[in-house]
């Protein structure tokens, strides 16, 4: 704010906007050409930059300089991108926002002596020019069982992510048998959702052939009844990943139908699992996944947001003991309004009530961080909002700190740790949950809203239990694919 009474010079902000966007504009076909040609996916600190606007883009960039509180902006990354262009790189993960600081540190070091952007981006990729490797060995098929909320975005993000089709592809979606007009009804729903917008890309029914053709992608819409009554070789699927995401099925007898299809490899099942199955939750357990695993789970959203953080703060802090309250955004499990319903309160209008419920994620954390066996109790609120949902995490430490301490620990664990993509960390004073829609982390500390105590602390979390969460499932799908990805820095 301008406290002085001189008054800011309205056109240098103007200039440089118009300065900084031109640069985008330039830098989007480039990045564009890496990503669909050589499958190099550009980030700035997590953030994919492949199908993005100029103003996302921007708005990247403006979140590194308030979060990682440096320079860092679009007349800096955009020669250090221009730079990496020139080498011969294929099949990697670069982030461009974590280059462009190295080269920025490296210049203030070295002064005079500083290398020039193309030296340097050279030295700093040097282990990835030549390389020719496809991150797996055969592209990977993917069938969606299911095409409710979640199958729904995860087939936009499975869209997105196809790059040059040699990895990953989704090949097909399974419901049960709909009435006249049901492929239209589903393709409609895929592309125009009330809480996460309009698909972003180009949508063909072939009714037909009974087929989706997202982005130039052919999605082949098969119906049935069983997940065991399914021949996906007739449709030229082979070896398939089946993404489980109706909670039909629970357990390994449940899950193992689909493995009595022929063309099916593996499956996955979005929620958390019952009996001996793995609840994993990618960046915390993920190590415990085999490849000979045939059927795991992606645990529940609240698990994946809360988990990471409960994990990091356990290993800095110490957590004798603590209670983790949710507060939920309703699900299509409720009802719109009052009606029969066999479980408890749910049977209440979810657009008109909070509704007091249970929630197994406290236990379900144990399994991804045995660790905290014994020392944590939960609790839900179900609440009128369609998505973004927010934990409440109260906790007795083992070691004294200050909410400035805490919340520098984990400003860096977001910044700077394997935990990018699971943690992130928001100054904003004014966040509420609709700020958060589309997040691509499993959970958002609201640093303002921290609570420290000596060794007592409350931590609130908000986390979009429906995006967030589908993100966290397509890293386990690369996972149990196996796809392996060269990145920089190396240690992401």
């Amino acid at each position: 704010m301008n406290t002085t009474n001189e008054r800011p010079d309205v056109e240098d902000y103007f200039d440089d906007w118009k300065q900084r966007e031109t640069l985008v504009q330039e830098m989007i076909p480039v990045i564009g050409k890496l990503f669909n040609r050589q499958n190099i996916g550009i980030y700035i600190y997590g953030r994919p930059l492949h199908n993005r606007s100029v103003t996302f883009i921007m708005k990247s960039h403006r979140f590194v300089r308030q979060v990682e509180r440096n320079e860092m902006s679009e007349f800096e990354s955009h020669p250090v991108l221009l730079a990496m262009a020139k080498l011969d790189l294929c099949h990697a993960n670069i982030d461009l926002g974590k280059l462009t600081v190295r080269f920025m540190e490296h210049q203030e070091a070295a002064g005079h002596e500083a290398k020039d952007v193309d030296s340097f981006v050279t030295e700093e990729l040097s282990y990835l020019v030549g390389n020719q490797q496809s991150p797996i060995a055969k592209s990977q098929d993917v069938v969606l069982y299911g095409f409710g909320r979640i199958g729904r975005l995860m087939a936009r993000l499975l869209i997105e992510r196809t790059s040059t089709g040699e990895v990953m592809r989704l090949r097909a979606i399974v419901v049960r048998p709909g009435g006249e007009g049901d492929l239209i009804k589903r393709a409609s729903l895929f592309t125009n959702d009330s809480v996460h917008g309009a698909f972003q890309g180009t949508l063909r029914v072939d009714e037909k052939r009974n087929c989706l053709i997202a982005n130039g992608n052919v999605i082949q819409v098969i119906y049935a009844n069983s997940p065991d009554k399914i021949d996906y070789t007739e449709y030229g699927i082979e070896d398939a990943l089946i993404i489980d995401n109706t909670g039909k099925w629970r357990d390994e007898e449940g899950l193992g139908l689909h493995l009595k299809s022929r063309g099916v490899g593996k499956v996955l099942l979005t929620a958390p699992g019952k009996g001996t199955l793995k609840n994993i939750v990618y960046g915390i357990n993920d190590h415990e996944l085999l490849p000979e695993d045939k059927i795991v789970t992606a645990a529940s959203c609240t698990t994946n947001a809360i988990a990471p953080v409960l994990k990091v703060v356990n290993d800095e802090f110490g957590i004798n003991r603590g209670h983790i309250e949710t507060v939920h955004a309703y699900t299509n499990d409720q009802n719109l309004i009052d009606n029969y319903h066999k479980g408890s309160r749910r049977g209440r209008s979810a657009a008109l009530n909070m509704v007091l419920t249970e929630t197994g994620a406290a236990k379900a954390v144990v399994k991804a961080v045995p660790e905290l066996e014994g020392k944590l109790t939960g609790n839900a609120i179900r609440v009128p909002v369609p998505n973004v949902s927010m934990a409440i995490m109260t906790l007795s430490l083992e070691k004294e700190t200050s909410k400035e301490e805490l919340n520098e620990f984990l400003r860096k664990i977001a910044l700077h740790s394997n935990l990018q993509n699971q943690i992130n960390y928001t100054q904003s004073e004014d966040a509420v949950s609709s700020d958060f829609v589309g997040s691509r982390e499993a959970g958002i500390v609201d640093s303002n809203a921290t609570i420290v105590n000596g060794k007592h602390c409350v931590l609130y979390l908000w986390y979009d239990n429906e995006f967030g969460y589908c993100c966290q499932v397509g890293r386990m799908v690369y996972k149990m694919a196996g796809v392996n990805y060269l990145a920089y820095p190396e240690e992401i």
